[in-house]
């Protein structure tokens, strides 16, 4: 079952009898990857309940909000979910992010640094921010895109081969990959709490030597784990990623929790 917490955001329940109240556990809110709706991390989420209260990011222009506008500016998708995140919590919590979804949990974190920030980052599959798009973000037509998301593997190839569901998915994929092919890092401070990394060591797009680039992003150190697998080896190692995410989460907000608005 899918709860709806607000416009964005999305909550899943555990299978039937597992699971239990999420009340007063700290908060995670995640982000998909480029072309990912809500639904990406689903599996992710149902794992980390009732121990993490998981929240699941719902961009524009898929599943339930596929008639909405997509938007295809790093900026102003992360303006729009730290005004999500900020209002949702009262109390330590962390932020995930997956591929395009690390780059927004950085971008938000920034944001809120100053305010209500996050507790801790887990940053998976995406290597640490440059002032220039990298050759992979640089996709200019759907031939392109096609190419680029078929060889990272995942659930989105096989939707692109069927001529209708590509048809519905294009749109929001478009939009995804001109936001991060046009994204390029602002010189800032840099911030002050601890990253998780996930990488796969087969991953196509990331080395594990961008990802652990990372740690010069933040004062309070960087821990990378890596994966057998390619860009999606979330889904090969479900427990493993559970387990981290988990551990980094309870860790960093150990000193509260959050207590959610509505």
């Amino acid at each position: 079952m899918v709860g709806v917490a607000s416009r964005w955001l999305r909550r899943f329940d555990p299978p039937s009898g597992q699971g239990g109240d999420v009340t007063g556990a700290p908060r995670l809110f995640c982000f998909p990857h480029a072309g990912g709706a809500a639904s990406a991390l689903r599996s992710l989420a149902q794992t980390l309940a009732p121990t993490l209260d998981v929240l699941v990011a719902q961009y524009p222009g898929r599943q339930d909000r596929r008639l909405e506008e997509p938007i295809d500016d790093i900026g102003r998708l992360a303006d729009a979910l730290a005004i999500e995140v900020s209002g949702q919590v009262e109390g330590p919590y962390a932020i995930f992010g997956h591929s395009m979804g690390a780059v927004l949990a950085y971008e938000v974190a920034r944001r809120l640094s100053a305010q209500r920030g996050p507790a801790t980052l887990i940053l998976s599959g995406r290597g640490a921010p440059m002032p220039e798009p990298g050759r992979h973000d640089r996709l200019r037509t759907d031939d392109d895109i096609v190419r680029a998301v078929s060889a990272l593997g995942g659930t989105t190839p096989q939707v692109l081969r069927d001529p209708e569901l590509r048809e519905m998915v294009m749109p929001a994929l478009r939009a995804d990959y001109r936001a991060i092919g046009s994204y390029g890092w602002q010189p800032g401070p840099p911030l002050t709490v601890p990253f998780t990394v996930l990488v796969g060591d087969g991953d196509p797009v990331v080395t594990v030597e961008q990802a652990q680039s990372w740690q010069k992003f933040t004062t309070a150190g960087a821990r990378t784990h890596v994966f057998s697998g390619g860009h999606f080896f979330l889904d090969a190692h479900l427990a493993e990623v559970s387990e981290a995410v988990a551990t980094a989460c309870l860790t960093a907000c150990a000193s509260g929790v959050v207590t959610a608005r509505g």
